[in-house]
């Protein structure tokens, strides 16, 4: 059985998966390093103190225990690892030399990658001899063009990391193995991905590989998202470092705008339910916004074949999902309402030249089973 470990700054989410990928437990420990920390594993479920991150995965292999699932049963534990820069660009096996490398890219993503570092050396010096493994969100994006990852700046700026890497990959990843299944033919060759949620983004696929995404160097980038800005003039950020200093633009950047900075909220469903005309600007913002950047992800295939929609938005909200579609007439995007609204698979009708399928996020289940391809390779002599 594989455990998979996704560490936020103050959270840890965490599923396994018995060998035939079948999720046999998830959760979570939230709050961590506050008054109101709470777990939620098995049926370890309640308030508990929670110090750090190996007190919480101490908690986690408590939960498993009660659940029946020892952590002796374990033959792998994976991690999310949101940034890999330019060289992690595959699923690889925990070393000291990869952790050298995450560590490099913590300027990358700083709020994210000292949270998967932390994790994983917690495991680690709790169960020293289970092996751990590591799939990487910018790594499906990895093969895009050069003129789509290069920014237009000069090479000494390029040499400090400044390109577009794209994120949400291992969503992506696994909405390609669904879509394939679902399709029953391969993959479209276009395929315009949505993955929208508290954070969104959008992604050309074509032939299966990421040629084009929203989101760059960072995951602010692109659509109109929860709390960050989306894509934003660079000058209009330097004039919110000159007045706010670059830690508070930071902060207004990335928790502060998007959906809250317009509606007041940061929830989708609180903005439906607000009816207020700050709420209906801000839903007509995201979804102006996710149209507006389909059409150069289109653009960047040279046609569309089908459109998928996943993650907690993508997957739930129908008058979202509507408002994009139908600003995808243009590319020849037709879709059943109904079956929309009753969030069917299948959006589409049968002999549409543009298929539309919602694809249940299955984040955690693509992260074990590429930690168990890379195990099997070893065990092969393959890696």
């Amino acid at each position: 059985m594989v455990l998979v470990v996704n560490a936020g700054s103050s959270s840890l989410k965490v599923a396994v998966f018995d060998a035939g990928l079948r999720e046999v437990l998830a959760g979570r420990v939230t709050e961590i390093g506050g008054p109101a920390a709470r777990v939620e594993v098995g049926p370890l479920v309640g308030p508990r103190p929670v110090a750090d991150h190996a007190t919480a995965l101490a908690l986690v292999f408590e939960g498993m225990e009660e659940a029946g699932i020892p952590v002796a049963a374990l033959t792998a534990a994976a991690h999310r690892v949101v940034h890999g820069g330019a060289a992690l660009v595959a699923p690889a096996r925990v070393t000291e030399g990869l952790l050298t490398q995450v560590e490099a890219c913590v300027p990358l993503a700083p709020l994210h990658n000292p949270a998967n570092l932390t994790a994983i050396r917690a495991l680690a010096r709790l169960a020293p001899d289970l092996p751990q493994y590591a799939s990487f969100d910018t790594a499906f994006h990895a093969g895009m063009p050069e003129v789509a990852a290069r920014y237009a700046l000069p090479a000494e700026a390029e040499a400090l990391g400044l390109r577009r890497y794209g994120f949400h990959g291992i969503s992506y990843a696994s909405l390609v193995r669904k879509v394939q299944e679902m399709a029953g033919n391969g993959v479209p060759k276009r395929l315009l991905a949505f993955h929208l949620g508290n954070g969104a983004s959008a992604c050309a696929i074509l032939g299966g590989r990421s040629v084009a995404s929203t989101m760059g160097y960072s995951p602010l980038d692109g659509l109109t998202m929860g709390t960050r800005a989306g894509g934003i003039d660079g000058n209009a950020v330097l004039r919110l470092a000159e007045v706010h200093g670059i830690a508070g633009a930071g902060r207004i950047l990335n928790r502060e705008s998007g959906l809250l900075g317009l509606g007041g909220a940061s929830d989708m469903r609180a903005l439906h339910r607000a009816g207020t005309a700050e709420a209906r600007f801000a839903l007509a913002h995201f979804c102006y916004w996710a149209v507006r950047h389909a059409g150069s992800l289109i653009a960047a295939m040279g046609g569309l074949d089908a459109v998928a929609f996943t993650g907690g938005i993508g997957e739930n909200d129908a008058e979202v999902r509507a408002e994009i579609l139908r600003g995808l007439r243009f590319a020849g995007v037709e879709f059943d309402e109904s079956a929309n609204a009753q969030g069917a698979t299948v959006l589409h009708s049968e002999g549409a030249g543009v298929a539309v399928w919602i694809v249940a996020a299955e984040e955690e289940r693509q992260i074990a089973m590429e930690a168990m391809q890379v195990q099997a390779a070893e065990q092969t002599g393959e890696a």
